[in-house]
């Protein structure tokens, strides 16, 4: 790891227990970098988007944490719907300490000007849940995939920021539920083309969309 991404990782672990009561701010990031006693330019270097760029790698992260974890699970073994089950129930334990960080950056980018970084973010999640998954998919199916897949997981992501349940078990029925509906709609797919909204070609313009600009 360079020691770029080392301080932008240090960077963001000391600006978490603060976004709670700052939001993802740049006052955040001015915290943050003065927690770890680094130079407020240096963090501004780091992270040019300011609080933009900081939620992007708190996703990435996640995202990556997910991925860690799955590569130890025999995940062949099990149907590919359990795989999506598994991959979004791991991604949201790991998120589970950082609640409300996950609630701020749904707020950030529900605002018109970020949209379009929320967007990016969901289409790295699904991505990376479907790649953990296994999929090799390089025709349309791609983004077939991805896109009911931001529907599922989006909703999930809602129920489990006020699930009070013990465990999360409430999350997790209402996630099964949510699959069980996408499996109903890809069977149906065929006979519905003509009067359903085509979700390939929306995910294929997000797609392209996160091509245009990736954190570090």
């Amino acid at each position: 790891m360079t020691e770029r991404a080392m301080l932008r990782r240090a960077v963001l672990a000391a600006a978490l227990p603060h976004v709670p009561f700052d939001g993802w701010t740049d006052r955040l990031l001015n915290r943050a970098a003065a927690d770890i006693d680094l130079d407020p330019a240096e963090a501004r270097r780091l992270f040019p988007g300011g609080a933009s760029d900081l939620i992007a790698l708190f996703v990435a992260e996640a995202d990556r944490r997910m991925i860690e974890d799955l590569v130890k699970r025999d995940l062949g073994s099990l149907r590919v719907r359990d795989r999506i089950a598994l991959a979004v129930r791991t991604r949201l334990e790991h998120a589970r300490p950082h609640r409300e960080a996950v609630r701020r950056a749904l707020a950030y980018h529900a605002l018109p000007f970020h949209a379009a970084a929320g967007t990016r973010a969901l289409y790295r999640t699904v991505d990376a849940i479907w790649r953990a998954a296994g999929d090799r998919a390089t025709d349309m199916n791609f983004y077939t995939k991805r896109a009911l897949l931001a529907g599922v997981y989006g909703a999930t992501l809602l129920f489990w920021l006020d699930d009070t349940s013990e465990g999360g078990a409430a999350t997790w029925a209402f996630l099964e539920r949510r699959i069980d509906d996408v499996m109903t709609i890809q069977k149906a797919r065929g006979r519905l083309a003509k009067r359903l909204p085509d979700p390939d070609r929306i995910v294929a313009r997000l797609a392209r969309a996160t091509r245009t600009r990736r954190p570090a």
